[in-house]
């Protein structure tokens, strides 16, 4: 392939020198020392009571939750560790076929998983079996609605990874980041031990939990934006960029965004399918039409200044978290339908559900551990092994994530390159021809009556 031929005009600068977002890169160190101290503070305790009081009641309930709630919880890190590049593997080898398995065994594991905890016949298990059941009906369901984009979805993901093959240890980021990840929760599990004898349990265990979940998305958009730097500049100047320095600007230049990022695009994104949800809600009252439609617009408005196309242009250009995000959907709107495309795009949904069904196979194995050791733990291992599975798979999955984001955001950059293939103009031509001729259609068609 030849170099990419970038449009007419100045071409920005790939090595900006400055730090973006630096009041939140600065929450983020004073949150990350803070948790840090609170956990080496919570680990001495729980040491020090089983050392100094072993006869103590708290010491006893600590050695057991040692023994019995540690380990399993350990394992099903362990396990998430293999099936986050289990899943990553599979999707770059076969992405045609795996876009379908993923999202079918998600709904296959997680009713397999919900009928198990049901069968546990205790209260809590029966409620975690019960809501996971739900998920995936509604995965199942989901699956059935998004066929159509399936094809499309599966041939973006195959040209996407395909540039990974050009770039010795463009992995190496997302392995690093998931061992770093495994230290940080194993500390963390037995800080929670210790913090179950606390003042405050309930809160502090809630804070904790809090704090991981942030810093485990930064460790994923660390290894998003190593890579989204990589391919990015393959793309858009054919140029082969050291994996290894683009490590160290995620880690240091744009390191304020990615904790920006971390930070609000979960949230806006899950307000935005809310959004969306309520508008399909709207039923026959005109108040609750309006009201949807104006929830609806609001996180529209909202997304086109945070969202996780955002990541591309921060690695590429060095920009803030809000600017790549307006700029990368600026660019998405100047090129006719590529917003809808980019909106109708159900990669990110794969990489999500490649987590849910990595968190349900660590509740088997967990839960079914717990069950058979101590029943009392079984809840709850089960509950946390959902939790750091998810977590450890999503930093896992980053990289071929991050490969999609770069495809589209380089398209829409410079769709003239050599670099890239019919598929994205197909799509865009087939939306074209389904929407048809745009004709008037009236603000409350479902109240139009056909007179005699």
């Amino acid at each position: 392939m030849g170099a990419a031929e970038n449009p007419p005009g100045p071409l920005p600068s790939l090595n900006s020198s400055k730090y973006t977002n630096g009041i939140t890169l600065c929450l983020f160190l004073l949150h990350l020392a803070a948790a840090a101290a609170a956990m080496g503070f919570f680990v001495f305790k729980t040491v020090q009571e089983i050392s100094q009081h072993p006869r103590s009641h708290d010491a006893q309930r600590e050695r057991s939750l040692l023994r019995d709630w540690l380990l399993p919880v350990e394992g099903a890190v362990a396990l998430s560790i293999v099936l986050a590049f289990a899943w990553q593997k599979a999707v770059r080898a076969w992405p045609r076929a795996m876009v379908r398995v993923i999202l079918w065994s998600s709904f296959g594991v997680t009713l397999a998983v919900g009928a198990l905890l049901m069968c546990f016949s205790m209260l809590a298990t029966v409620g975690l079996g019960v809501a996971m059941v739900v998920f995936s009906i509604g995965t199942g369901l989901y699956a059935c609605w998004v066929t159509r984009r399936v094809g499309f979805t599966a041939r973006v993901f195959e040209r996407a990874v395909q540039p990974v093959d050009k770039f010795h240890g463009l992995n190496g980021p997302a392995y690093l980041m998931v061992a770093a990840g495994f230290a940080w929760i194993s500390v963390w599990c037995v800080a929670v031990i210790g913090a179950v004898n606390f003042r405050f349990p309930g809160l502090t265990i809630l804070g904790l939990v809090v704090s991981l979940a942030w810093t485990a998305e930064v460790m994923r958009n660390v290894a998003n934006l190593t890579v989204s730097r990589v391919i990015a500049l393959y793309y858009l100047r054919g140029m082969q960029s050291s994996v290894q320095f683009s490590f160290h600007r995620a880690l240091s230049h744009n390191l304020g965004s990615a904790c920006l990022g971390s930070l609000f695009v979960p949230t806006i994104e899950a307000l935005r399918i809310l959004a969306r949800g309520l508008n399909l809600l709207e039923g026959e009252d005109e108040f609750m039409f309006s009201c949807a439609h104006c929830c609806l617009h609001v996180m529209n408005a909202i997304f086109s200044f945070g969202n996780s196309w955002a990541f591309v242009h921060i690695a590429a250009y060095g920009r803030g978290f809000v600017q790549a995000s307006r700029s990368t959907w600026s660019q998405f709107e100047a090129l006719p339908g590529m917003a809808a495309l980019v909106d109708s795009d159900i990669t990110s949904s794969v990489c999500f559900l490649t987590g849910v069904t990595s968190g349900a196979l660590c509740v088997a194995l967990a839960g079914s551990w717990a069950f058979a050791t101590h029943r009392h733990y079984t809840a709850t291992v089960s509950l946390l092994a959902f939790y750091v599975g998810y977590l450890m798979t999503r930093i896992g999955m980053a990289l071929p994530q991050a490969c999609v984001g770069c495809y589209y955001v380089c398209y829409a950059e410079n769709p003239t390159s050599r670099l890239f293939d019919g598929n994205i103009p197909n799509q865009l031509s087939k939306m074209q021809e389904s929407r048809g001729p745009s004709v008037p259609t009236p603000r409350f068609p479902h109240r139009q009556h056909v007179g005699a």
